[in-house]
C-alpha cells in the first residue's frame, strides 16, 4: 500500500506545479506596475531583473528541503511549502497593496524586494516536487522531472487563462489571485506529497500516461492562446475553454488510481521480471552522495555550471528582448504576442522532451544524459544563426524554446545522477543560478549595448536585421562553446552512464 500512495503525491506535485508560475505572468500585470508607481521603462526592467533573480536563485530552497528531509523524514516536507506559501502570500500581498494604493508608494528598492520574495517562493514549490519525483521514480527520473518541470512551464499559461476567464482586463485583480491562489493549492495538498521509494518495474507506462496528458494540455493551450490573438472571445467562450482545461488538470487523478489499483493486483501475483531498476537503492550499491561543496570541488559541477550559463543564459535573453526583436523586425503587434505566448509550449515540449527522450535512450542504450545537452546546443547554434542571419524569429523562436526547456529537466536529472540524490535540491538550485547569471551578461551586456549603439547611430531608434544580428552572432558563438563544454562533460560521464546499463543487463541475467 505504502508504493502506491506516491502516486497520489505526483498529483499533488503536478497540481501545485500548474498554479506555481506566477513569474511567467509578469507580462500580465507590468503596464500596471508601471503606471500606477511611475516608473519609467529601465525602472520596470530593474524590478523584472529581480524577478528573474528570485524565480531561478533557490539555494535557500534546497538547503531547507535537505534540512528537513535528512535521514528521510516526512514530517518536515511539509515546512517548505509553507515557506514558498508565506513568500507568495507576502510579495504579491504587498506588491496588490501598493498598486491599489492601501500602502504609500514603497522605494522602487522595497518594490524590487517584494518581487524578489514573490517570485522566489517558486523555487520553493518546485524544489520540493522536483527532489521528491527524482526519489520516487528514481528508475525515470528524466521523464518524472520532465512531467514536473513541464506542468511548471504551463502554469504560466494556465494561470492567464484563468484570469481571462475571472478578471479579463482587471491586472491589479490579478495581482491579488496571485498572491491567494498558488498559496492556497500549496497548503491544501502539501500533506499529500512524500516520498516512497521502491524498485518497482512497472512505473513507466503510469508516467507515460501523465506525460500523454501534459501534451494534451499544451496542445489545448497552444490552440487557445492562437485563437485568443486572432479573435475576441466573449465571457461564455472564455468560461466554456476554462472547464475544458480544469478537466484535463484534474485528469491526472484518474491516473493515480489505475496505478494504484494495477500496484494491489500486481503486489497480489508473481513479481514481474520484464524491467530491472535502473538505479539502485542504498541497500544495493555504495552511492556517491556529494554536499554542495563537495560537489563544487569537481570539474564536472563547473562543466555543467558553465553550459548552463550558455544554455539558459542566451535562451532566457532571447525571451526577454523577442518583443524588441520583433517590433525591430516590422512583426505586428499580435504576431509578437502570439510568438512569446507561444513560448510556454515551447519551453514545456522542451521539459518534457529533454526527459523523456533522454531516459529511452538511457534504457535502450546507456547513453550519457550530457550528450543531450550537448545536441540542444548545437540546435540552439542553429536557432541563432537563423534569426541572426534571416530575422525568422517563428522558426528561430521554436528552436530555441524547445532546447532552452530541455535543460530544465536535463541539469536537474544529471545533478541527481553524478552527485546524488541526497543534496540535490541544494545543488540543482545552485547550478540554476547561470540562468540570470547568463542572462544578465547577454541580454545587457550584449543586446542592450549593441542595440543602443546602433539606435544611436540612426536618431534614437532601430529597425532591421542590424538592430540584433551581431547579438545573436555572439549568442551562436557562446552556444558553440557550451556545446564544447558539454561534450567534455559527456566523455567525462560515459563510464558512469554505460555502468547503469551493464547493471541492469546483469539483473536480467542474473533474473
Amino acid at each position: 500500500m505504502e508504493n502506491t500512495n506516491k502516486w497520489l503525491a505526483t498529483v499533488a506535485s503536478i497540481w501545485i506545479q500548474c498554479s506555481s508560475g506566477a513569474s511567467y505572468t509578469f507580462g500580465i500585470y507590468s503596464s500596471t506596475l508601471k503606471s500606477t508607481q511611475n516608473y519609467d521603462q529601465t525602472t520596470l526592467d530593474t524590478v523584472s531583473v529581480f524577478k528573474d533573480i528570485g524565480a531561478n536563485i533557490g539555494i535557500l530552497s534546497g538547503l531547507l528541503f535537505d534540512a528537513v528531509t535528512v535521514n528521510h523524514r516526512r514530517s518536515g516536507l511539509p515546512l517548505v511549502y509553507v515557506a514558498g506559501a508565506v513568500q507568495c502570500f507576502t510579495g504579491y500581498f504587498l506588491m496588490w497593496l501598493s498598486v491599489t494604493g492601501v500602502i504609500n508608494k514603497p522605494h522602487v528598492l522595497l518594490m524590487c524586494l517584494f518581487m524578489f520574495i514573490a517570485a522566489h517562493a517558486q523555487t520553493f514549490f518546485n524544489t520540493a516536487n522536483v527532489v521528491v519525483s527524482v526519489r520516487n521514480f528514481p528508475d525515470y527520473s528524466g521523464t518524472s522531472v520532465g512531467i514536473m518541470k513541464g506542468f511548471l512551464g504551463l502554469s504560466g499559461a494556465i494561470l492567464i487563462q484563468i484570469y481571462q476567464t475571472l478578471f479579463n482586463g482587471k491586472p491589479t485583480t490579478f495581482l491579488l489571485m496571485l498572491a491567494v491562489f498558488p498559496t492556497l493549492v500549496s497548503l491544501a495538498l502539501m500533506l499529500l506529497v512524500h516520498v516512497n521509494p521502491c524498485n518497482t518495474s512497472n512505473d513507466k507506462p503510469h508516467l507515460n500516461r501523465f506525460s500523454l496528458i501534459a501534451l494534451i494540455i499544451a496542445a489545448y493551450l497552444m490552440i487557445m492562446i492562437i485563437l485568443q490573438n486572432v479573435f475576441a472571445f466573449p465571457l461564455w467562450a472564455h468560461i466554456v475553454t476554462a472547464i475544458i482545461l480544469l478537466v484535463l488538470v484534474l485528469s491526472p487523478l484518474q491516473i493515480a488510481h489505475t496505478a494504484r489499483t494495477s500496484e494491489l493486483l500486481r503486489e497480489q501475483g508473481p513479481p514481474s521480471l520484464d524491467m530491472a531498476p535502473l538505479i539502485m537503492t542504498s541497500e544495493d550499491q555504495d552511492e556517491v552522495e556529494m554536499n554542495l561543496l563537495q560537489a563544487m570541488g569537481t570539474i564536472d559541477f563547473w562543466l555543467l555550471f558553465l553550459a548552463m550559463v550558455c544554455a539558459l543564459g542566451s535562451g532566457l535573453a532571447t525571451i526577454n528582448n523577442i518583443t524588441q526583436i520583433g517590433e525591430s523586425l516590422d512583426y505586428s503587434t499580435v504576431e509578437v504576442n502570439t510568438m512569446v505566448s507561444l513560448w510556454s509550449i515551447w519551453n514545456f515540449l522542451g521539459r518534457f522532451g529533454g526527459g523523456f527522450v533522454s531516459d529511452w535512450f538511457l534504457h535502450r542504450y546507456g547513453g550519457g544524459r550530457p550528450l543531450f545537452i550537448c545536441l540542444t546546443q548545437l540546435a540552439m547554434v542553429l536557432g541563432y544563426l537563423i534569426i541572426g542571419l534571416s530575422g525568422n524569429l517563428y522558426i528561430g523562436s521554436v528552436i530555441v524554446g524547445v532546447c532552452y526547456g530541455s535543460q530544465w529537466s536535463l541539469m536537474p536529472t544529471i545533478t541527481s545522477e553524478i552527485f546524488g540524490v541526497k543534496h540535490m535540491g541544494t545543488i540543482f538550485n545552485t547550478i540554476a543560478a547561470a540562468n540570470p547569471i547568463g542572462s544578465y551578461i547577454l541580454s545587457v551586456q550584449v543586446i542592450g549595448n549593441i542595440y543602443d549603439q546602433e539606435a544611436q547611430a540612426r536618431g534614437g531608434s532601430c529597425h532591421g536585421l542590424h538592430c540584433f544580428m551581431l547579438s545573436y552572432f555572439i549568442f551562436a558563438a557562446v552556444c558553440g562553446f557550451g556545446v564544447i563544454v558539454s561534450l567534455v562533460l559527456f566523455l567525462r560521464t560515459r563510464g558512469f552512464y554505460a555502468s547503469i546499463l551493464q547493471r541492469r543487463l546483469k539483473n536480467l541475467q542474473g533474473s
